[in-house]
């Protein structure tokens, strides 16, 4: 009788399985190999009533009872994904899986399943060497599995030196794109239908729960390479015609700009680095996200990195690591905040501190605390120019005579595009343009120890496209800044209700150079072009 309800229970199962389209098995007496059984741990086995019972290298093979659940759908995925195998679920009865699962008995306790996939150098370079242009990564990809398609982005974007990678779902397709010196630029377009594998496989990487796509997540993994591991960090949110992907590209080399390459003009290098030997005050940088903010902090800390200094920074996150620097992530979740460590910090002797961002009154207050008390402190704060920072304080509520004595320097700085060494020309300006720039450039004071040019022998570049640029004319970015020294003049005049245009009358008179002219100098210098400084300052 037990025999023939069996037999029964077998041949629903195989009805079931032809109904959901899918194979059946029968695991009695199969010979289930270890290394198949241990790539599904015993827990996921027995909460999934699943069991690997077949592992070839390019073949994996499941069987569940239920095998129309997502979770394990989601399963199968990540061991195919993770070994790079094609993949299938097979319908099982009940009795089959008891039977099977006996098997676990005669292996060691076995750890949940990956919580991502290693991407190695290795991987990259195959790709790469494929990739001489920007139209070989839309040839390389449409050629490409579904699983190689990630690899393949993240190698051209190693390769060309992009900051960030843009993966955006459209109504018919999927565009990635790259940020390269600043600017966003599409690269490559797959079908929309392969996008839910797309989004998978990051997720997957990234260490993201795959089901949860109307919410936004954040997620990090390594890129193991021989030079160096580089993080990727990862953010989704929902948009109308699937996720948004951004990945971040956290490559070390990215803030190893020694202090002197950073593009001070001579003059303005000579005021920053006496600033910056000071034994204490503040020192803030200011501009919007990716106006090399970090960079310039990171280049100063390097500058001042001896054995005999003590240099504890505090970050949110730590993006990159730096021999020397005891660095400190705060933690929301746990009133870690930028102003409960400020204040830890402060115990624990530092001569140097960096805050990665003031943005409320008790961190503003700490900070100022710790520049009056013998510390140099380093911070950001989010204002489009170097004036703005100072009512910015104000605004939080901080004391005009408390800020006065504390503020050596406020850096205001954008990030211009390089012309192209190997395809630069000149490039003659429009009369109206020109006469818009020599107002600009003549408004330069004085006492700002700059060397004028000669107005009447204007000489400009620009870059015509070439290979080595990827016809962009643009090779690689350099800083443009404005900088506040603190001065009695400016100390005196704080108040609570100064504006951003007195501070800026203030500063002009000082001898501030403004990032236009700046920006303009270095148009000059033939470093970048008029096109890019007024791209990015407007001309103000």
């Amino acid at each position: 009788m037990q025999d023939v309800r069996l037999k029964e229970k077998e041949e629903e199962a195989q009805v079931k399985a032809q109904s959901l389209g899918l194979p059946y098995v029968n695991l009695k007496g199969f010979p289930i190999s270890p290394e198949a059984l241990s790539l599904v741990s015993e827990e996921q086995s027995t909460a999934l009533k699943v069991v690997c019972f077949l592992h070839t290298g390019s073949e994996i093979r499941v069987a569940a009872v239920n095998p129309e659940d997502e979770k394990i759908k989601e399963l199968l995925f990540q061991l195919t994904e993770r070994y790079k195998a094609n993949g299938a679920i097979y319908q099982i009865t009940e009795e089959s899986f008891r039977l099977a699962k006996k098997a676990y008995a005669n292996l060691p306790k076995i750890k949940l399943i990956i919580k991502g996939v290693k991407i190695t150098d290795t991987e990259l370079e195959k790709f790469q060497s494929a990739m001489a242009t920007f139209a070989d990564i839309q040839k390389t990809v449409q050629g490409a599995s579904v699983t190689d398609v990630m690899t393949i982005v993240i190698a051209a974007a190693l390769k060309f030196d992009s900051s960030d990678i843009h993966v955006e779902a459209e109504e018919h397709q999927i565009v990635v794109r790259y940020r390269l010196d600043g600017v966003l630029q599409e690269v490559a377009s797959l079908p929309h239908e392969a996008w839910k594998r797309i989004i998978s496989r990051i997720k997957l990487v990234s260490g993201l729960k795959i089901n949860i796509t109307e919410n936004p997540q954040d997620g990090r993994f390594t890129i193991f390479m021989k030079n160096g591991d580089t993080d990727v960090r990862v953010s989704t949110i929902p948009t109308n015609w699937g996720e948004s992907v951004v990945m971040r590209i956290l490559k070390p080399t990215a803030v190893d700009v020694p202090f002197v390459s950073l593009g001070w003009r001579p003059a303005l290098e000579k005021k920053i680095l006496r600033e910056i030997e000071k034994p204490h005050g503040m020192i803030v940088t200011t501009g919007p996200t990716g106006s090399g903010k970090t960079t310039t902090l990171y280049a100063i800390l390097k500058k001042l990195n001896q054995p005999g200094v003590k240099i504890i920074t505090l970050e949110d996150p730590i993006e990159y690591k730096v021999e020397g620097l005891n660095q400190s992530q705060i933690d929301q979740s746990k009133n870690y905040t930028f102003a409960a460590g400020l204040r830890s910090i402060l115990r624990q002797d530092p001569d140097i501190i960096m805050v990665g961002e003031i943005r409320d009154l008790e961190t503003a207050d700490t900070a100022i605390n710790a520049a009056l008390t013998g510390h140099l402190l380093l911070s950001t704060v989010h204002t489009n120019s170097a004036s703005g920072a100072l009512p910015r304080f104000l605004s939080m509520g901080v004391k005009p005579f408390l800020l006065a004595p504390s503020l050596n320097a406020i850096v205001g700085q954008r990030l211009v595009r390089k012309v192209c060494e190997k395809c630069k020309v000149e490039d003659a300006q429009a009369p109206e343009r020109l006469e818009e720039i020599k107002k600009i450039l003549g408004e330069i004071s004085p006492a700002s120890g700059e060397t004028i040019p000669d107005l009447t022998q204007l000489k400009f570049y620009k870059g015509t496209g070439c290979p080595l640029c990827n016809n962009t004319g643009y090779k690689g970015r350099i800083g443009i800044y404005e900088v506040i020294i603190m001065d009695d003049a400016i100390r005196a005049s704080l108040s609570d209700k100064i504006s951003e245009y007195e501070v800026q009358k203030l500063a002009l008179t000082q001898g501030m150079v403004t990032m236009a002219q700046d920006g303009l100098l270095k148009a000059i210098d033939g470093v970048t072009s008029i096109e890019e400084v007024f791209r990015v300052t407007g001309g103000e």
